[in-house]
């Protein structure tokens, strides 16, 4: 397992600088303001960072352009552009007395309020920063967090009594699938997935036969929650209330077969719809921005536009657009339905318990992206969570075909060759 986390971070050297998205910039400048620097500091900082990716990848590109390959170094050029557009958008902001809050004022006030209600990643961030500065602290982190994410597949698997091949499997599939390119982008994805998959792995403890490890499984979904709604509230609303609606529809299955639902399933049932009361509750005392402004941000295109009127009818329309348009590409492209079928599969034949738990935390990703229907964001990284499923499905596709083949190997061997031959003629 360690060798294989090991490999994978070696791997990522090949790409130091440019992960980065638009949004990044705002954790970014949030976490070295929890360092202590200025408004100017942390925008001269992360603007340095942002125009030196923006550069590399400029370069890259014009080095297998196949018109303009053989053309001067654009790194200078880019550089020196980005930070002149960037350095206007946040002086004007600056100098019109938007100094409010954490972040650098990249965008309109009312969208950078999103991001000061999401201090866990910038907090995740902070000691890489200090350590080893922008660049490498940046990289160390995205490295660290994904490292982990493969490290929780495999425990889940493990914790499902799955062969060590098996398990390495799974933490092999979260490096190469878009769970590992996902988690490296400095964003919030990357703790999103690997706090969901300490809530499975909860969940799968929960269900332990005897329930020695209840009190374990209750700390770690209620801790898994509570540490996601710092990172992103919406999604620890999301995992609470799939995981108790998993352990109601479980619960609600054994007592209609005339058994006990067991006290791991009524533990995840109760922290789920602790989180989904505790997020709402918290998300109102602290003033956290409504449902309604999250919309005008999607509707408005981040608050450029005049507010919409009538936002639900709207999103509603939009919805529905995007839903047929995404069914759309995946018939065109079906990878990820495929993937997500057997990773279905997989679980549910293997594990069925646990499997419903594994549905449903990865189901947080369709609801993620229903949330969000914007077909133009890169990379389906709103529904990456999704991929969670064929993570630990997959791999138990693999071992009920390792079982058949253990099965099927003393069996030729009880057999002589006297035996074989006649089965043969």
């Amino acid at each position: 397992m360690l060798v294989l986390a090991a490999v994978f971070a070696v791997l990522q050297l090949a790409n130091v600088t440019g992960r980065d998205t638009p949004d990044s910039k705002n954790y970014l400048s949030y976490a070295l303001s929890l360092r202590g620097e200025g408004k100017r500091e942390a925008a001269e900082a992360t603007i340095d960072y942002a125009c030196l990716s923006g550069a590399s990848i400029a370069a890259r590109r014009q080095s297998v352009d196949v018109v303009r390959f053989h053309g001067p170094d654009p790194t200078r050029r880019v550089q020196s552009e980005c930070r002149e557009r960037e350095w206007r958008n946040v002086g004007g902001r600056l100098r019109a007395g938007q100094t409010g809050g954490h972040t650098v004022p990249f965008m309109p006030e009312r969208f950078m309020r999103i991001f000061e209600a999401r201090p866990g990643y910038p907090v995740f961030l902070l000691p890489f920063l200090t350590l080893f500065g922008v660049t490498w602290g940046l990289w160390l982190a995205g490295v660290a967090v994904t490292v982990a994410g493969g490290v929780l597949a495999f425990l889940v698997l493990r914790a499902l009594r799955a062969p060590a091949l098996v398990c390495l499997t799974g933490q092999a599939l979260y490096y190469v699938l878009p769970c590992g390119t996902t988690a490296m982008r400095p964003m919030t994805e990357g703790l999103m997935l690997a706090l969901t998959l300490a809530a499975v792995w909860g969940c799968v403890l929960a269900l332990d036969e005897g329930g020695r490890r209840v009190r374990e499984a209750a700390w770690l979904v209620g801790g898994s929650l509570a540490a996601l709604f710092t990172v992103k509230h919406s999604q620890a609303l999301f995992l609470g209330l799939c995981l108790a609606a998993a352990g109601g529809l479980l619960a609600v299955r054994r007592r209609r077969a005339g058994r006990a639902p067991g006290r791991g399933v009524a533990v995840v049932t109760a922290a789920g719809c602790c989180g989904v009361v505790g997020t709402m509750l918290l998300a109102r005392l602290l003033h956290y921005p409504a449902e309604s402004e999250s919309l005008q941000d999607l509707l408005t295109h981040h608050f450029s536009r005049p507010d919409r009127t009538r936002v639900w009818p709207e999103f509603l329309h939009l919805q529905v657009n995007f839903w047929v348009e995404w069914s759309r590409r995946q018939l065109w492209e079906p990878l990820f339905v495929a993937a997500l079928a057997a990773g279905a599969w997989g679980v549910l034949r293997a594990r069925r318990a646990a499997g419903v738990f594994v549905v449903a935390a990865a189901f947080t990703g369709i609801l993620t992206q229903a949330g969000h229907p914007d077909i133009n964001i890169w990379g389906d990284r709103l529904i990456v969570l999704a991929w969670l499923l064929p993570v630990l499905g997959v791999p138990l596709l693999l071992e009920s075909v390792l079982v058949r083949e253990r099965v099927a190997l003393p069996a030729q061997e009880r057999s002589g060759p006297s035996d074989r031959t006649h089965s043969m003629g």
